[in-house]
C-alpha cells in the first residue's frame, strides 16, 4: 500500500514539473554582472543601454575608473531573444583599459536578428 502511494506521489510530482514556463526571465536588475574584484579595482559601470532597430540590436555601457591607476578588464555582451534564451554564437571576450580617473564607453552589437535583451559581464 505504501509503495502505491509513493508511486502516485512520484507521478504527480513528475507531471507538475512538466508544466514549466518556456521563458527564462532576464530582469532589469540582471543586465550588468560584475565580479567583485572589478569593484575592488575601483571600476563602476552603468547598466547597458539597449537600442534596437530593424537591422540589429546594439548596446552601450559607460565604465568609470575611480582610482588614479589605469585598470585593464575583460567584458562580454550576452544577447537574449524574446523568450529569454541566450543567442549563439557568443561574442568573443574583449578587453579594455580604463585610464585613471576617467571613463570609457563599451559598445556591442548582436550578430543575429531578434535580440531583445542584453547582459554585460565584466571581469579582471
Amino acid at each position: 500500500m505504501k509503495t502505491g502511494r509513493f508511486t502516485l506521489i512520484l507521478a504527480l510530482l513528475t507531471l507538475a514539473g512538466c508544466g514549466s514556463h518556456p521563458e527564462i526571465p532576464v530582469g532589469d536588475q540582471q543586465t550588468l554582472v560584475m565580479e567583485s574584484n572589478v569593484l575592488v579595482a575601483g571600476i563602476s559601470a552603468e547598466k547597458p543601454e539597449l537600442t534596437t532597430s530593424e537591422i540589429q540590436a546594439t548596446a552601450s555601457s559607460v565604465l568609470f575608473n575611480e582610482r588614479r591607476e589605469p585598470v585593464t578588464l575583460h567584458y562580454r555582451f550576452y544577447w537574449y531573444d524574446a523568450r529569454g534564451l541566450e543567442m549563439h554564437p557568443l561574442e568573443a571576450p574583449r578587453s579594455v583599459t580604463v585610464p585613471g580617473n576617467a571613463s570609457v564607453t563599451l559598445y556591442g552589437s548582436a550578430k543575429n536578428l531578434g535580440a531583445h535583451k542584453v547582459r554585460l559581464y565584466l571581469y579582471l
